[in-house]
């Protein structure tokens, strides 16, 4: 039997990379996709052949459709697990004070390259995704989506990226039942706190208290929870220090608008026919 194959987004540090190792580990192939070309494949050397690089830009479509296109070539017409983990903080702070104008005088466009790398590619991945899933040997996979505590609660640092993260959440929890229920694909969400990575910059490691950091370990078992239970869908898992916390959504402010959110699917479905385009 072939062994399980994976494809990581942003595998070539941080999250990305403790994952392909842990998985690596585990007897799994990973497909390291990374924009960083010279770190990729140095790490495909170093950890050998069950491992292979595929450079892509998430934010570029045809990048996300041949890295999906290579990883399942490569993983022998399978790929059970995509862990859509690229990510970047904000990249232009909506706070400054000093004004950005073109010539006419008029604000130039706020650079939302963030969005587009923690959302807008997260939701085309799980799009894709589900394309290969459908061919595997058995029909269906998991996805693990990282967000963010800042996609729990406000992050005015980010403003960006904590709406994001916080759209990751939802899109965990709107996707994951149905997608379960009609593809066998499993879709979850970790918000990790503050994890210690090598990208960390070296003020940081001095200043930032030693108790308030996020083991990966904590990260690692999260992923661990979501690849060993396919019961588990569109679950939310806090991480914080060495605890995984599985939130719930806000509870229904009254019966209508939980029949808005839940029953009325049934009146949208007459309205609109089923499957939905």
């Amino acid at each position: 039997m072939s062994k399980p194959v994976a494809l990581i987004t942003g595998g070539a540090s941080g999250i990305g990379l403790a994952t392909t190792k842990h998985l690596l580990a585990k007897g799994w192939k990973v497909v390291i996709a990374d924009i960083n070309e010279e770190a990729g494949k140095a790490l495909e050397k170093v950890l050998g052949p069950s491992s292979s690089f595929v450079r892509a830009d998430v934010t570029v479509y045809s990048d996300q459709i041949a890295m999906f296109k290579y990883a399942f070539t490569w993983g022998e017409n399978r790929l059970d697990f995509f862990a859509a983990n690229a990510g970047v903080d904000d990249g232009q702070d909506m706070h400054t004070s000093v004004e950005d104008l073109d010539e006419n005088g008029d604000p130039k466009p706020l650079n939302l390259k963030t969005m587009e790398v923690d959302l807008t590619a997260v939701i085309q991945g799980c799009w894709i995704y589900k394309h290969y899933a459908r061919k595997n040997p058995t029909r269906g996979g998991k996805i693990v989506i990282t967000s963010s505590v800042a996609g729990l609660y406000a992050s005015p640092i980010n403003p960006q990226y904590s709406t994001a993260k916080s759209a990751c959440v939802q899109l965990a929890r709107c996707i994951g039942p149905p997608f379960s229920k009609n593809e066998n694909i499993t879709v979850n969400v970790i918000c990790p706190a503050f994890i210690m990575t090598a990208l960390c910059p070296p003020k940081i490691r001095e200043l930032f208290p030693k108790d308030q950091i996020t083991k990966m370990e904590t990260c690692l078992n999260a992923y661990d929870k979501f690849l060993q239970d396919s019961t588990l869908t569109g679950q939310v898992a806090e991480l914080s220090i060495e605890k995984i916390i599985f939130r719930k959504q806000v509870d229904y402010a009254n019966e209508n608008q939980r029949w808005m959110l839940e029953d009325a699917l049934q009146v949208w479905q007459q309205a609109y026919g089923e499957p939905r385009q």
